[in-house]
């Protein structure tokens, strides 16, 4: 039963820690094209950001579980 219990943790953990990281590079983008900064993003760039936040993501959570 606990083993289970683990597993849902640690999937909740990981799914809040890529939110999180998601919601922190949106920001930051929002930040940099408001101050004109970053006029126009690739949508390779927007991949590349979502790809890093889900590695982020499951890094962290695997790291805060242990």
């Amino acid at each position: 039963m606990s083993m289970r219990g683990n597993s849902n943790n640690l999937a909740i953990m990981i799914v809040l820690n890529i939110v999180g990281v998601m919601l922190v590079l949106g920001a930051v983008i929002l930040v940099l094209r408001g101050l004109g900064w970053v006029t126009q993003i690739p949508e390779y760039v927007i991949w590349a950001l979502l790809l890093l936040s889900l590695g982020i993501g499951i890094l962290g959570g695997i790291r805060s579980a242990r």
